[in-house]
């Protein structure tokens, strides 16, 4: 792993790439959405692993074996933001968490998925789908401008502009963010005020039909392919809520400090209106 990481590396380094597409650029650049690690915005992470079902290290070759690199409980808490604590989930492998408190559809975006890219340009990719229930899913619209005449290859670079809806179109350390309106009234079985679970399913960036997969407009979605060893896939970092239901008692908590300042409120304007009265009305305290 860490000599793979070192080869795409310096691969990597000697591919500039020119930023030219239609959506968000990578994280730290102007107009960027990546939510960093340690934003203020998130109010918590994924909690358990529902299920995972591994994918294979290469689709095309199913003698390789399964990807294995990372224990899925990686995945939970807060993201790392390095190369080695994750769970890779290999070709069109995926993985589902659960969340302690439902997530809900806030102002702009509602969660943010963490891969462990090094570098702006070499990204592997994931759909993400979202459950009120754990059974029923409903999958954010993706799109990938990516060019699908070559292939990109196991080592090739892609364009952060030309991505949207596609975890993992940012470095490590910077969570792909989803806004929970774009599914909203698309399923009567997805609360999307109530969201529990969300599962994110490795893309396998092949351009062959055999193997590909479509983004939600039906263009291939070109990413790095094959990737070599028990990490091939998408690697998980991390999924966090940037909007979560209160727990009962927290609410009930707010609920009697909103009353008790407006108690506090009324009877702070009762005594001003008095003081200024007091010569009309002496009996006032």
């Amino acid at each position: 792993m860490k000599n793979l990481v070192a080869v795409v590396a310096i691969v990597v380094s000697a591919s500039p790439l020119c930023f030219a597409g239609p959506y968000a650029p990578p994280a730290g650049q102007p107009g960027s959405d990546a939510i960093a690690k340690d934003s203020l915005l998130i109010e918590s992470w994924a909690a358990a692993v529902e299920s995972v079902t591994r994918g294979p290290i290469n689709v095309s070759n199913p003698g390789a074996g399964l990807a294995s690199f990372g224990t899925p409980e990686l995945a939970l808490g807060p993201a790392e933001g390095n190369a080695f604590n994750v769970a890779s989930l290999g070709d069109g492998g995926q993985i589902t968490l659960r969340f302690a408190q439902p997530i809900f559809d806030g102002p702009g975006a509602d969660l943010a998925v963490f891969e462990n890219s090094f570098a702006d340009t070499f990204l592997e990719l994931a759909f993400v789908d979202v459950s009120s229930n754990g059974v029923d899913f409903a999958r954010f619209p993706s799109v990938s401008l990516t060019h699908t005449e070559t292939p990109v290859g196991s080592f090739g670079s892609l364009d952060a502009t030309n991505l949207y809806n596609l975890a993992g179109k940012y470095r490590g350390g910077f969570g792909t963010p989803f806004d929970l309106a774009e599914i909203a009234g698309g399923s009567p079985l997805v609360d999307v005020n109530q969201i529990r679970f969300v599962r994110i399913t490795d893309v396998v960036g092949s351009i062959n039909p055999l193997y590909g997969t479509r983004d939600s407009q039906g263009h291939f979605i070109n990413d790095p392919w094959p990737t070599a060893g028990s990490g091939s896939g998408f690697d998980l970092d991390g999924v966090a809520a940037l909007h979560v239901v209160p727990e009962p008692a927290s609410a009930a908590l707010l609920l009697m400090v909103a009353g008790c300042c407006s108690l506090f409120m009324q009877r702070w304007r009762v005594t001003r209106l008095c003081r200024s009265l007091k010569r009309i009305l002496p009996h006032c305290r």
